[in-house]
């Protein structure tokens, strides 16, 4: 084993495949490399799944994603009521994979999840289609949505199994003589290739036909039974996708769904199994009641975005959506930057919003091979003018044990600001004052945040205070000028310095309206709608001004970020 650091500084180091300290001589290097314990210059492998919409900022150095998109799967039919036959399984939302998709480092791409087909409770009707997936703009890989399953009916159409990414099964039909299976639903609508689904199947006079699948249409394994899905090893571990929804029985047990998710059909009066959310299964066809009604339609899962791509050691990650984000093998530790939504202005001469909780330190322990759910706080409502409204407290975001609060809400007229993660200014009033809310509300070491600013009771003007921001408190109103939001706090973990959770300035009548806090605070109004906090800084809202009904509304606070940085 050659010496550490070239022989010449300090003691022996022992390279390893994620990190060789010191200083090495190229034949050190080269042997190192021969015993496979030097750092790969390939980097570090990611996988990040998307469950809900969100947004993915490319990291610097990355070119091109892997990516797996799977649409929201259709719900399945519910039969007429008195006697009639299974309904249809909803078809699969559509599965879209592929490798080398090139992107653009900095860039942010919108992700877009399908929600799955509701659950059918209404009698003779077709199950609902779900919702498109995307990796879209400036992107535009769309995965469609699974088509509902049919509706055993004597009304012409309702037992028609919906086109979709993958086609809903039929279910039987009375409506005209002789009686006959409804049309399937038609998979891979529109087209793409490699194709994105199957078609449903046909029903029998007591089975309604099973939903298409990813890779088999619905039947395939047997009257109603779902078509199976396709398996995918994005994640490193091969995971099913896209499964059809089973038909519905009048009799006997519900026909099961197909692999990857697929609901199981009813029987008798019994409701079709919803379809796995994540997965993009289809729901199962509602059973068909000898007598009364029958049985409702599963609700479909909902889709999923995956992506796989390789990243540089020391590279930034920057969350703008919730997300779930898997550590790369070898690293062990991270710094990070973790900014709650800023909380909503009042409505009308009132307070600003408090910023967003600012948290951020070095050298986090994380695990390899974890997935680590990152939550990004959305900011809160203004208050709406309709009324003497405060604004709404921001969202909480979250990385692992470290959790920031969203910023507390502007004072309504006559009342104080709400507490949070930095405090709201409070309300204006003519004759009273009243106290910001409360900062770094859970309380945290360091501070997450400030106060915010008191009102200053004037008659016919009523200043209010602003909000609290990451870096001071927000200031106190003071004769015919509004209290200005708190200074947010500056962080360099992206590689510039920005600076992040200013409070929003407070409102008032007419005078001077308090300005937003440096770090996204959005600036009071003396006559308007208060400014709204920038997006992705957690800033507090500006208060309303003026003391109209229609035009006063509370700036709404800024949405939140985390940014995460490996160590390794």
């Amino acid at each position: 084993m050659p010496r550490g650091n070239g022989g010449v500084i300090g003691p022996a180091n022992i390279p390893t495949t994620t990190s060789a300290k010191g200083v090495w001589s190229l034949m050190e290097q080269f042997l190192a490399q021969r015993q496979g314990i030097w750092p790969s210059a390939a980097g570090y492998t990611i996988i990040q799944t998307f469950t809900a919409t969100s947004t993915w900022t490319c990291p610097t150095g990355v070119t091109s994603v892997d990516y797996l998109v799977v649409a929201g799967g259709g719900g399945g039919g519910k039969s007429a009521t008195g006697g009639f036959a299974g309904a249809g399984g909803g078809g699969a939302g559509g599965y879209r994979t592929g490798t080398g998709l090139s992107v653009t480092a900095g860039t942010d791409y919108t992700i877009t999840i399908g929600a799955g087909g509701v659950a059918q409770s209404t009698a003779n009707t077709a199950g609902n289609n779900g919702n498109d997936s995307s990796l879209g703009s400036p992107l535009s890989i769309t995965a469609t949505a699974g088509g509902g399953g049919g509706a055993a009916t004597t009304t012409a159409g309702v037992a028609n199994g919906k086109n979709g990414g993958s086609g809903g099964g039929a279910a039987w039909s009375d409506a005209s003589a002789p009686a006959a299976s409804g049309t399937v639903g038609s998979g891979n609508t529109p087209s793409t290739s490699p194709s994105q689904g199957s078609s449903g199947g046909t029903a029998t006079s007591t089975i309604g036909g099973g939903g298409g699948g990813a890779s088999q249409a619905g039947n395939t394994g047997g009257q109603g039974i779902g078509g199976d899905g396709t398996p995918n090893t994005i994640t490193g571990s091969s995971v099913t996708y896209a499964g059809g929804g089973g038909g519905g029985v009048l009799t006997g047990t519900g026909k099961a769904g197909g692999s990857g998710g697929g609901g199981a059909g009813g029987n008798g009066s019994s409701a079709g199994t919803a379809g796995t959310d994540g997965l993009g299964g289809g729901g199962g066809g509602g059973g068909g009641a000898p007598s009364g009604a029958a049985g409702n339609g599963g609700k479909g899962g909902d889709g999923v975005v995956i992506l796989k791509y390789t990243v540089p050691s020391q590279t930034v990650f920057t969350f703008k959506g919730t997300t779930q984000w898997t550590v790369p093998t070898g690293v062990t530790s991270i710094d990070y930057l973790v900014v709650a939504g800023g909380g909503g202005g009042g409505s009308k001469y009132a307070g600003g919003g408090g910023a967003g909780g600012f948290r951020t330190g070095s050298a986090l322990s994380v695990t390899a091979g974890t997935d680590y759910t990152v939550t990004v706080g959305a900011g809160g409502a203004g208050g709406a003018a309709s009324g003497a409204n405060p604004g709404v407290v921001g969202s909480n975001s979250v990385f692992s044990t470290i959790t920031s609060a969203g910023g507390g809400y502007g004072g309504s007229i006559g009342a104080p600001g709400g507490a949070g993660g930095s405090g709201g200014g409070s309300g204006g009033s003519g004759s009273s004052t009243f106290t910001g809310g409360a900062g770094n509300t859970p309380s945290t070491s360091p501070s997450q945040g400030n106060n915010g600013g008191a009102n200053f009771a004037q008659p016919g003007v009523g200043p209010a205070g602003g909000g609290g921001g990451a870096g001071a408190n927000g200031s106190a109103a003071v004769s015919n000028n509004a209290g200005n939001g708190g200074a947010g706090s500056s962080s360099s973990i992206s590689g510039t310095s920005v600076t992040y959770a200013g409070g929003g300035g407070g409102g008032i009548i007419g005078q001077t309206a308090g300005s937003g806090g440096s770090g996204g605070g959005g600036a009071g109004s003396n006559s308007a709608a208060g400014t709204a906090g920038t997006a992705n800084t957690g800033g507090g809202g500006g208060g309303g001004g003026g003391d109209n009904a229609s035009t006063g509304n509370g700036g709404a606070g800024g949405s939140g970020i985390v940014i995460i940085k490996i160590n390794q």
